[in-house]
């Protein structure tokens, strides 16, 4: 684990953040408590980590340059608008048009193109080395994982301890920034789509390895592996990864819908789908907290 990644750091993280960022409710919803990260500026928990980069670290006057399936996209663009610096954002193709929206109507520039977040990544990459721009990487970075952790130290603060926490997994920055405040005090478990198992195939084989980009929920949670500063912690802290079908990612958003009128992306609902599909099934008695991490969709897909 990153000798920074501590909860000091962390903590340290919130302090300057705060003022650019919503506290987030909680929600008992009476076999979990949900951490509506829904509500979060830009629709997502990535705006905590796009602070944290944009606040800490030393801008170029080119600004800086990001790649997103659309979340980190959109939470970069909207904290770069709100710090007045120059941004270019690239995304793949299979980003939904409810981000790619956003990302524009925050002012970066934005650049669509290949199939996966792979491609928009080594996009992203070129233009970095020829522009001088400053990458904001969505997960594999310090202050991107010090920024996603201070979700879990709101919502210690807001609703106490859990026994067990659910996070949704893409390349790891929630679940990484998440661990490491807990630091093995609280259980936490990974959550992924059947098409995408990264913490899964990293979790088996020992080290962050390639995996399938498949899903539903691919335009937030299937780059191609985990990140290398993620990995150490997930492999110390996180108690396992359980996988949801798409299916039951879709059920979990209409119970969402249904239970607590909040619209979750399918991305967003992962975590939740565990519970609900009972991949993941609770002791009597545990006190479990979801994080639902994203809503950026249309809100009628739901309505039903």
């Amino acid at each position: 684990m990153h000798q920074d990644l501590t909860r000091e750091r962390i903590a340290a993280t919130h302090d300057l953040i705060a003022p650019h960022i919503r506290r987030t409710p909680v929600l008992d919803i009476g076999d979990a408590a949900l951490k509506l990260e829904l509500m979060q500026h830009a629709g997502s928990f990535k705006t905590r980590g796009a602070f944290a980069n944009l606040l800490s670290r030393a801008i170029p006057a080119p600004g800086v340059v990001a790649a997103s399936g659309g979340n980190h996209g959109a939470a970069v663009a909207y904290a770069a608008q709100k710090l007045g610096i120059p941004c270019r954002i690239f995304v793949p193709e299979i980003s939904s048009p409810a981000k790619i929206a956003r990302i524009r109507a925050f002012g970066a520039h934005l650049v669509v193109g290949g199939d996966r977040y792979a491609d928009a990544l080594a996009a992203s990459e070129i233009y970095a080395r020829e522009s001088g721009a400053l990458p904001v990487h969505a997960f594999d970075q310090l202050e991107t994982l010090l920024g996603q952790g201070t979700l879990a130290k709101e919502l210690e603060e807001q609703a106490g301890s859990f026994d067990t926490v659910l996070v949704a997994v893409g390349g790891g920055g929630l679940i990484g920034g998440i661990a490491a405040w807990y630091a093995g005090t609280t259980r936490v478990i990974a959550v992924e789509p059947e098409g995408a198992p990264t913490m899964t195939r990293a979790l088996e084989a020992r080290r962050p390895v390639d995996a399938p980009t498949g899903s539903i929920a691919a335009d937030s949670l299937a780059p191609k592996r985990i990140g290398e500063l993620v990995f150490p912690i997930a492999a110390r802290y996180v108690e396992r990864a359980v996988l949801v079908s798409d299916d039951a990612i879709r059920a979990a958003q209409a119970s969402l819908w249904e239970r607590a009128r909040v619209v979750a992306e399918p991305g967003g609902a992962t975590a939740y789908a565990a519970l609900h599909s009972g991949a993941y099934r609770p002791s009597a008695g545990e006190r479990i907290a979801v994080v639902v991490s994203g809503g950026n969709t249309v809100a009628v897909e739901f309505d039903r």
